[in-house]
């Protein structure tokens, strides 16, 4: 499956020496997550920002795209949809290396709700390591075999508002311990005062995480 795509290209001018992707959430689109890569160009001016559109109409509403359906909220209908979904992912993630000819470690994960719940997700079954994983106000499905499934370890950064009503803010905790306990590297941000959303101070720190992994996979540009 082929997913649609909103891309920022690099404020330099140049071949991209290195990708994020954009995963939205429920009842979201592509077009709707973009903005943080005009938000985050300055600081990021050789990275290409793309978004795709979920594969799935969202069930839900009568607009947008859904990773798969939260109408059903019990741990095994969303552990099964986010099974479902990690194939697809899997593809965008090799389409976009193919796509700007670049490895698996130049290339970040960042996800709103739904979408993060994707990354956390699928970023740590990938056999190459990617450059890392930006988390707002998700979750982590399938905590239970993450110890057996897991065969790279990125970085990770998690930002969650305390006042979140639609994912509790426990979810970010539960999330930041089993990654420590699966040996991998988390960082996190709560934010006192901060809903379901991203606020500025959750934008700056995902900047500044975003530039120090890419400043450590190097940037030796695209490959040949």
């Amino acid at each position: 499956m082929t997913l649609a795509d909103h891309q920022l290209p690099p404020l330099s001018g140049k071949p991209p020496t290195s990708a994020v992707i954009l995963l939205h959430g429920l009842g979201d689109s592509g077009a709707g997550l973009i903005d943080l890569g005009v938000a985050w160009r300055e600081a990021l001016p050789e990275c290409v920002f793309v978004a795709p559109d979920a594969p799935q109409p969202c069930d839900m509403a009568p607009y947008g795209f859904q990773w798969f359906s939260l109408q059903d909220r019990s741990s095994a209908a969303m552990l099964h949809g986010v099974q479902h979904a990690a194939p697809i992912l899997n593809n965008y993630v090799d389409a976009i290396a193919a796509r700007y000819q670049l490895p698996s470690q130049r290339i970040a994960l960042v996800g709103f709700s739904q979408g993060t719940m994707m990354s956390l997700y699928v970023a740590p079954r990938r056999a190459a390591a990617l450059a890392g994983v930006l988390g707002y106000s998700g979750a982590l499905l399938g905590a239970e075999t993450l110890l057996t499934d897991i065969k790279s370890k990125p970085p990770f950064m998690l930002v969650h508002g305390m006042q979140d009503d639609v994912v509790p803010f426990a979810a970010m905790c539960h999330a930041e311990l089993a990654l420590q306990t699966a040996g991998v590297a988390v960082q996190s941000l709560a934010c006192p005062q901060l809903g379901h959303s991203i606020d500025q101070a959750g934008l700056m720190a995902g900047a500044q995480f975003l530039r120090k992994i890419f400043i450590e996979t190097g940037t030796s540009g695209p490959m040949d």
